[in-house]
């Protein structure tokens, strides 16, 4: 295992905007990462300029605090070119990594800058070591583990692999896997993986279980998680040999990236500080309530609170008096005039909120609260429960942690002077990476008649750096003789020698850099493919999720059948049915890969399938050294472009379902620009969106926080979700007690099916859920005569409707519309 001391750990902090900047260098960031101009995973923050980004790194690297940029959504076939060009202009302004999702993109940036440090982002969906270990010709330095990982998984993949590991500690929690989130774009085109995420997990929803609502009270917020807070688990995370330690937060507020950063850098340097201060500071900045994730393991109790899914802040007591224009709150906090104050009723599902016009203290742990005449007095109930959920003088204080001069951060310098009589005076100033600059007077040191240089004064006069951002910390004095200078030339040479520090730690160095568009042209002929016979006669693929599906099977024409079931030990019995019925078998993969999990992956490899249906990097990598197995890559390894696809193909894997997130044009441009790549298109299924570590059957409908405890809910229960639309998304749990809520009016391709086969695609899959084996046949039987000729598009889809409860959609397959906040909108056109 790797040894880390502490403090060689980093703090990363969020920023959208150069107020968030300020507040993270000036409060202790070792490192900052802001959104790639035009792709990043936060598409709602500001976008930066070029010449705005050169000036942010300039800073930054001033203070010597290190810029990531977050290079972190899929690219389509038709962006990689732009991509590229913008490789080759960001480059060179010498942001000190890039943190990329899509593999393709990966391939690009090293291709063109050979130099240039990258990170896989967390939207790269590394859980194990297994993956870091596929991923490791990529020269990917970095690594950002999924927030699902517990201290113990962390340890182990610190102990297998030698990469950098880094960690989420404090934000927002997604409910889904990142990566792995498809609930934004198969409801409305506004895709997770491409910057546009819905927040459709902050929604509420009614739990529908075995048809019926369950009444859950004040909990509606099903699949909302509290913020993650992992102040307490910083020590071990240092001792495991966790090397950066991330804050989300890039739409937040600079007073938000202040208070976080301040808290976790005196955690990590341990310092002695006010922990419940610092704590209540940051939930009044943001915050969900807290909970430590899913670093402790799995507590599906406590991880969704359900009660509520925006800001609340801090609660501090409950009401016990209404008065006549002001009430009497209990409360062991401080509470001031001026701060935010939330009321909640959960009983009754009310909220009311409004500035403390004037906190009096009465008693011990006792405040009277008034407010403005317009507040909503008479609303008010003993017993509600108070919020702070903003503070001015919170705020003031701050914001002054990143603007008072007095408080800013200062680099600490060593500064040496000397010289002889009839010689210029000479100042060097040194920074903590021993970078160094000297200067020299115009004028000479002459002989002192009277007042000559001491130690003391050149120490004065060179010290006085309070405007520039360094400090002295030791001073170095090399004058012998009594000489003298006049004291404007001293303060020329500390304003020059300053200036040429500055100069000298914005310095860069210049990138090696080979052509965008030259490189890109060759990195899109450099892997050679297996070309697929365009001949070959379309053949449709059929994945099951229940072994009694099989009974609606028999006779029909299907290529190979997918078994996707929770429980491994079905497996064993119905590959053999399945092959006495003489098809092909194959097995999926569970979606993501922990340390520890090679159990059902064995199961597999001990059954020997005629394929396997692989869905995570790190199965991959284990199917790869056991060997003998047929790989086919799922829809989760987010096939998006050609780089990507060509590099999954040199990796072993035969056959590649196209990512989830491409509509029409897309997907032709991807498969066009593939050189062959063997894909297989799902053409009909209920699209799998959230994929989650939360269990919502244990959550909701038992008491216990893991399936140690539980009751196996899920094997006794049909359980959906309905939305505020009224449709109803299934949910299912998978071998691991994963969940995945599937889409609830299933998407279709059918009018696709053409375009597709003339692109050379003879691959298909059809993808069942609950269907019941008559309904699953009709299906297959629809689909077949399509592909065979014998019906159209529209046939199908009249056929379907009879057999679908909401009937079938295309889903985004059609859809041309790009998707753009309305603030950027505004902002674009200001």
């Amino acid at each position: 295992m790797k040894e880390l001391h502490t403090k060689t750990a980093e703090i990363l902090a969020p920023v959208g905007s150069w107020e968030m900047c300020q507040a993270a260098v000036h409060n202790g960031a070792d490192a900052i990462y802001i959104g790639m101009p035009g792709f990043n995973a936060r598409g709602r923050s500001k976008t930066f300029s070029l010449e705005e980004l050169k000036q942010l790194i300039d800073y930054c690297h001033l203070y010597g605090v290190r810029v990531l940029l977050a290079f972190n959504v899929l690219i389509f076939e038709r962006e990689l070119a732009d991509a590229a060009k913008l490789i080759e202009e960001v480059v060179p302004l010498g942001a000190d990594a890039f943190i990329v999702q899509d593999i393709g993109l990966v391939r690009l940036i090293k291709a063109i800058a050979p130099h240039q440090t990258v990170h896989a982002s967390t939207q790269m969906s590394v859980t194990s070591h297994e993956a870091i270990k596929l991923l490791s010709d990529l020269e990917i330095k970095r690594f950002v583990l999924a927030r699902e990982l517990s201290l113990a998984e962390i340890e182990k993949v610190r102990q297998n692999s030698v990469a950098e590991l880094e960690v989420f500690v404090h934000g927002a929690l997604c409910v889904a896997y990142s990566g792995q989130c498809l609930t934004s774009e198969s409801q409305g085109g506004r895709s997770a993986n491409r910057g546009q995420c819905a927040q459709s997990c902050r929604l509420d929803y009614d739990l529908i279980v075995d048809g019926l609502k369950k009444d859950l009270e004040d909990r509606r917020y099903l699949v909302s998680p509290k913020d993650l807070c992992g102040l307490d688990q910083i020590p071990e995370l240092a001792k495991i040999g966790v090397d950066s330690f991330k804050i989300e937060g890039r739409l937040k507020s600079p007073e938000y990236v202040a208070s976080t950063v301040k808290s976790y850098r005196s955690k990590l340097d341990g310092v002695k500080f006010n922990q419940a201060e610092a704590i209540h500071q940051m939930k009044v900045a943001y915050s969900r309530d807290f909970f430590s994730g899913w670093l402790n393991g799995v507590d599906h109790q406590r991880l969704v609170d359900g009660r509520f899914s925006s800001h609340v802040g801090d609660c501090v007591g409950k009401i016990t008096e209404i008065l006549n224009q002001s009430v009497r709150v209990e409360s062991t906090s401080t509470i001031l005039s001026g701060d935010g104050a939330l009321f909640v009723d959960f009983e009754r599902g009310m909220e009311i909120g409004g500035k403390i016009f004037e906190a009096k203290p009465i008693a011990r742990n006792s405040y009277e609260l008034s407010f403005l005449p317009d507040f909503p007095m008479r609303s008010l109930k003993e017993g509600m429960d108070l919020f702070i959920n903003s503070s001015d003088a919170l705020s003031r204080d701050l914001k002054l942690s990143f603007t008072d001069r007095e408080r800013l951060k200062r680099v600490p310098i060593t500064a040496i002077v000397s010289g002889k009589v009839g010689e210029p005076l000479k100042l060097t100033f040194i920074d903590p990476e021993s970078r160094q600059v000297s200067v020299q007077s115009k004028a000479l040191l002459a002989q002192a008649a009277r007042a000559p240089l001491s130690r003391e004064f050149l120490l004065e006069e060179i010290g006085a750096l309070g405007t520039t951002p360094f400090i002295l910390n030791e001073f170095g004095f090399e004058i012998k003789d009594q000489l003298f200078i006049h004291q404007r030339e001293i303060k020329e040479l500390r304003r020059e020698a300053s200036q040429a520090l500055i100069a000298a730690r914005q310095a860069l160095k210049i990138p090696i850099l080979n052509s965008a568009i030259q490189t890109l042209t060759a990195l899109r002929v450099s892997e050679p493919t297996k070309v697929q016979n365009v001949e070959s006669k379309p053949e449709l693929s059929v994945l099951i999720r229940d072994r009694s599906q099989i009974a609606g099977l028999s006779g029909l024409d299907i290529g190979i059948v997918y078994l996707d079931f929770e429980f491994g030990k079905e497996y064993g019995e119905s590959v053999e049915e399945l092959r006495e019925q003489g098809f092909q078998v194959g097995i999926a993969t569970t979606r993501v890969l922990k340390p520890g999990e090679t159990g059902h992956l064995k199961v597999i490899d001990r059954l020997k399938p005629d394929a396997v249906l692989v869905r995570n990097l790190g199965a991959l990598q284990f199917f790869l050294e056991r060997g003998g197995h047929a790989l086919y890559g799922d829809f989760s390894l987010n096939v998006s472009n050609s780089l990507t696809a060509q590099w999954l193909v040199s990796k072993g894997l035969l056959r590649l379902c196209p990512s989830y997130d491409l509509n029409r044009e897309q997907l032709l441009e991807l498969v066009s620009a593939s050189q062959g790549v063997p894909f297989e298109v799902t053409i009909h299924q209920y699209m799998p969106t959230f994929h989650m570590e939360h269990c919502v059957f244990a959550a909701f409908l038992s008491k216990g926080s893991s399936f140690k405890d539980c009751g196996r809910p899920c094997e006794k229960h049909r359980v959906e979700l309905r939305d505020r639309n009224g449709v109803l998304h299934p949910l299912k749990p998978d071998a691991e007690c994963r969940n995945t809520m599937f889409q609830g009016k299933p998407q279709s391709a059918a009018r696709l099916l053409p375009e597709l086969i003339s692109a050379g695609i003879s691959n298909f899959r059809l993808e069942a859920l609950f269907e019941t084996p008559s309904e699953l046949r009709q299906k297959i039987s629809a689909y077949n005569e399509l592909l065979s000729g014998k019906a159209s598009s529209k046939g199908v889809f009249e056929k379907l409707g009879i057999v679908e409860r909401y009937g079938v959609t295309e889903g985004q397959l059609y859809s041309i519309r790009t998707w753009q906040d309305r603030k950027q909108q505004q902002e674009s056109r200001a």
